[in-house]
């Protein structure tokens, strides 16, 4: 049931992310506006996963994983019947909702079940295979569906997937409370919502607008005083949400910044690819899919081996390292243009993948390895709920970075194009108004496939520079693992005999 309840959480974040394009195309939406796509997931997920995996402590994990369920087939019933980019967010964000709630929920229902810490590992490592599985397969869905219906048919799956798994755990799920006397710290859970959705608001806003803007200085400066208010709640409380003092360890703080910055610019990443496979190389879904399945695939190839080698190598020269392999990759892809092939592409987002194996996998276990055992769980949750803050500013802002280089980029490939004046000036206050998304859905006649011409050199210009961005995040990310990690002391529980239990991209909640 656990497998079941993490494919279910993470099937929607390649589903969606590969349609994004189509979603565009059918409803219109800016790419300030497609941000909060990925991002009205991401949020829930990320502000609420330490609460839901204390409230499963409390108030008994089947009861939330089954609420998990719920809010999942909820969610997509709601985009499934989505006429504006509004209502999809609505949808993607009580889907968030309900993976915040499955995440870890899951992993505290094996660590219920499974008591011996080596026997555990085996499971845990389904339940990290399960994942990557989701990952892998919700492009290729996605592509399958797109081929033959309209966008919204990419939600249909997750439907009936939670509601019989929702029959199934009734019957066979038995519930587990965590022992003591851990209680919901609703202060602190609500200051760090706040801080995290301020953040975000502001940056996709200013991205789209300026960031002199008053509402993105207000909600930017709201961020501020949120994040000073969590700290200073979390300090005093007895029963805080995630102990600060876990930051005294500089492995937690190493693997927790790692974990923000890179996925930061990872998933800020995908993101602006999603974009160039639909709006420069006019790629239909399913064979964007292909492409982001050499991403993916290879983590999960390699996800055992990789488990194994930590017990060999520090993960100070794993979690670099395979860092710096994420930075050449990010770097080698900036020679990319309208005419790139498939091949051309694959051995550098294969290489991409190959890094990843060598950073997610270390990740969590070197976090909770790091502290002491009755905090494990903490550990793992709130290097977790980092990892999605990053997830979530990633799309927010490479995508106002890329919104901003192609609108400042595309009057100059206009003119280079032989458009006159008013032409110029025409497509691009239409840039500028309603983003670089528009453009594509112009009718200007004659001058349609020059205008589309130039919109690609544009974008392109805009996704190299993200591409740059996100290679100096992953270099700062791999500097920072130089700096402060150090061997662990202890092996994780999660990893006990070398399974491939931390083989994961994101998520392992409270799992103990």
């Amino acid at each position: 049931m656990a497998c079941v309840g993490v494919f279910v959480a993470y099937l929607p974040v390649t589903t969606v992310s590969v349609s994004l394009p189509a979603i565009q195309r059918a409803l219109g939406a800016s790419t300030a506006q497609l941000s909060w796509v990925s991002d009205a997931f991401v949020l829930p997920m990320a502000a609420l996963i330490l609460t839901a995996g204390v409230f499963g402590d409390v108030h008994g994990r089947k009861r939330v994983y089954q609420a998990g369920l719920a809010l999942s087939a909820l969610g997509a019933l709601v985009a499934l019947c989505a006429g504006s980019v509004q209502v999809v967010w609505a949808g993607q964000a009580l889907a968030g909702l309900g993976s915040a709630a499955l995440l870890p929920t899951t992993l505290a229902l094996i660590s219920h079940a499974v008591p011996d810490p080596r026997e555990r590992g085996k499971f845990i490592g389904l339940w990290a295979t399960s994942l990557m599985a989701a990952l892998a397969l919700g492009p290729i869905i996605s592509g399958t569906l797109l081929e033959h219906f309209a966008w919204r048919w990419i939600y249909l799956l997750p439907i009936p997937a939670s509601l019989l798994a929702m029959a199934c755990a009734a019957k066979l799920l038995t519930d587990s409370r965590a022992p003591g006397s851990r209680r919901l710290d609703w202060p602190g859970q609500i200051t760090a919502a706040l801080a995290i959705t301020a953040l975000v608001y502001g940056i996709i806003e200013g991205g789209a607008t300026s960031f002199t803007d008053p509402k993105v200085m207000v909600a930017l400066s709201t961020a501020l005083v949120g994040a000073v208010a969590f700290v200073l709640l979390e300090r005093a409380a007895g029963s805080p949400m995630l102990d600060l003092t876990l930051f005294r360890s500089p492995a937690f703080t190493a693997t927790t910044l790692i974990a923000m910055i890179s996925f930061l610019g990872l998933i800020g990443f995908f993101f602006a690819l999603s974009l160039y496979f639909g709006m420069v190389q006019r790629l239909s879904t399913l064979d964007a899919a292909w492409r982001l399945l050499m991403v993916s695939m290879v983590p999960l190839v390699l996800g055992a081996p990789v488990g194994r080698l930590m017990h060999r190598v520090s993960p100070r020269l794993l979690i670099p390292g395979g860092l710096l392999v994420t930075s050449g990759a990010l770097l080698s892809l900036t020679d990319i243009d309208a005419d790139t092939s498939f091949g051309s592409l694959a051995w550098r987002l294969a290489l991409l993948g190959l890094g990843l194996a060598f950073v997610v996998t270390p990740m969590t276990a070197t976090a909770v390895a790091s502290v002491p055992f009755q905090q494990a769980g903490m550990a793992a949750a709130g290097n977790n709920a980092f990892r999605q803050v990053g997830g979530a500013l990633g799309p927010a802002i490479l995508g106002a970075l890329l919104s901003t280089r192609a609108v400042d980029a595309l009057p100059g490939h206009l003119a280079a194009a032989g458009l006159d004046g008013p032409t110029v000036q025409h497509v691009t206050a239409v840039a500028e108004h309603d983003g670089i998304g528009a453009v594509g859905g112009l009718d200007l006649g004659a001058d349609t496939a020059r205008v589309l011409g130039a919109l690609s050199e544009a974008f392109l210009d805009g996704l190299h520079l993200c591409l740059v961005v996100a290679a100096v995040l992953t270099l700062l990310a791999a500097a920072v693992g130089a700096l402060l990690l150090r061997g662990p002391k202890r092996t994780a529980s999660v990893v006990a005999g070398g399974s491939a239990a931390s083989t994961v991209p994101v998520g392992s909640g409270a799992a103990e």
